[in-house]
């Protein structure tokens, strides 16, 4: 969920993520009835470091509300799409977070290089939607974009 009070150049925040000094964005999660954090990864926008977030916490909590997350109408199709189960182990729940995420981020890279006018490998990859990189079935259509 981001912050309602943003000023002009300030960026949203969301749950579970920070950014390091050098641009990076980096997501962690505490792990319920433990002082353990499982790390989630680093990523190259907000964006794909809350889906982490949002896919790990609900791998985790099971939650029968899903206001405590980032991006909760994306939260459910995902966790569909990576096949997520109750007996899922730590390394499981970052690998299902990361993937997510790194959709997410290829998407995000995808758009930062088609907005610099560039026609190569970005335009073929938004064009063929491989299901390769994006993590995601096509006839989902989900975008981050339909949630900011």
């Amino acid at each position: 969920m981001a912050s309602s009070s943003n000023s002009p150049g300030e960026t949203k925040k969301f749950k579970g993520v920070r950014q390091r000094k050098w641009g990076k964005w980096v997501s962690e999660i505490r792990i319920p009835g433990s002082q353990d954090r499982l790390w989630l990864g680093s990523y190259s926008s907000p964006e794909a470091a809350a889906v982490a977030h949002d896919v790990a916490y609900y791998c985790l909590r099971r939650p029968s509300n899903l206001d405590h997350l980032n991006f909760p109408p994306m939260v459910l199709p995902l966790t569909n799409h990576l096949l997520i189960r109750d007996d899922m182990s730590p390394g499981s729940i970052q690998r299902a977070a990361s993937d997510a995420a790194m959709a997410v981020d290829a998407q995000y890279i995808c758009n930062s290089l088609g907005d610099r006018g560039s026609s190569g490998r970005a335009g073929a990859f938004q064009a063929s939607g491989d299901e390769q990189y994006s993590g995601l079935n096509n006839d989902q259509d989900l975008s981050i974009q339909d949630y900011l």
